[in-house]
């Protein structure tokens, strides 16, 4: 019968001796860095190569009526070309403005800044997205995976011009800029054989909403989860609870307790009975972190766009981009 008791010392012997022993079981891999390289390029030129016919396939099943109003500058399959070469190149909307002549070569458009700002909250590009999210699930044939979650922040870099205040205080000098860091937070869950992201959330709150956000979009996706696993910030019988039959690996707190749900139960059982093997299905749970790097070295660690819903299109954007770097891995 498991106990209380189980749990705290099967940690204890980990921490003292059961992790280096897991790590020796380890082989040491390194990482080839010139092939990595040359293997990351081709998957990007890939990805560009096939990105107009995902693209169109993605905006074929959207239909807008419009009764009024002046008819739009760009085709949704332009405005969704246009928003994901940004996000790849990582410009500003002026710069991409700029880079629009060169671009114009090829596909005729020719557009403001402001419009490609507002590009993020385009509704129409927003249902674009998601279906070109679902569609390369789909092309990959991901149905069941082995999962791997876990929350990373993106920094948010705010002007505030304090004009006002400086009236109120009678204050003659001259005017400028206050700026202040925020911090946006995002969940994303990885499907550990393919590499792609299943689902995302973010929040400008907590890490818990961005992942109460991603489980929603998971709802909506025809993926069953078969394990996942999550960060000791999750290691609750509720957060377990949530992924119904699916195995779900966690390292239990230091005050961890049998009390729970009969799958806690099962769960923390699993980690008392054999601790090495549930070690090794839980530090594949690195999949993720090493996803968060690439997607940082190739995007940055910041979020240009200041509203809420423009920041949750940018990020959506990357997600996609890695997918696609991913859709044509070897």
């Amino acid at each position: 019968m498991l106990k209380t008791k189980d749990i705290r010392q099967t940690l204890k012997n980990i921490e003292e001796y059961l992790l280096d022993e897991y790590k020796e079981m380890q082989e040491e891999q390194k990482r080839d860095w010139r092939t990595y390289e040359q293997q990351l390029t081709g998957r990007i030129k890939n990805a560009l190569r096939n990105l107009r016919p995902l693209i169109e396939e993605s905006v074929s099943a959207i239909a807008v009526s419009r009764e009024r109003g002046r008819t739009p500058e760009l085709t949704l399959q332009q405005k969704v070309t246009l928003l994901l070469m940004k996000q790849l190149f990582t410009r500003s909307n002026r710069n991409m403005s700029s880079m629009l002549a060169a671009f114009s070569l090829l596909s005729d458009i020719d557009v403001s800044y402001k419009t490609v700002e507002r590009l993020y909250s385009d509704p129409e590009v927003e249902l674009a997205l998601h279906n070109l999210h679902v569609l390369v699930l789909k092309k990959k044939g991901v149905k069941k995976i082995r999962g791997s979650g876990d929350g990373t922040g993106y920094a948010l870099s705010i002007s505030k011009h304090y004009a006002s205040e400086a009236q109120k205080r009678r204050d003659k000098a001259k005017t400028q800029p206050q700026r202040k860091k925020a911090f946006v937070y995002a969940f994303k869950m990885l499907d550990i054989d393919s590499g792609l992201y299943i689902c995302y959330g973010m929040s400008m709150k907590s890490e818990k909403r961005a992942f109460d956000s991603a489980m929603k979009m998971l709802k909506r996706l025809d993926v069953n989860v078969e394990s996942m696993r999550l960060d000791r910030y999750y290691s609750f019988p509720s957060y377990v609870d949530r992924f119904g039959e699916a195995r779900v690996y966690v390292i239990p707190r230091k005050n961890a307790t049998v009390k729970g749900s009969w799958k806690w139960k099962r769960t923390m059982k699993r980690f008392v009975d054999d601790p090495l093997s549930y070690l090794e299905e839980y530090y594949q749970r690195n999949h993720s972190e090493s996803g968060f790097s690439v997607d940082k070295r190739w995007f940055g660690w910041k979020v240009e766009q200041r509203r809420d819903d423009r920041i949750e299109v940018a990020l959506a954007c990357q997600n996609i981009w890695h997918n696609l770097f991913y859709l044509y891995k070897d």
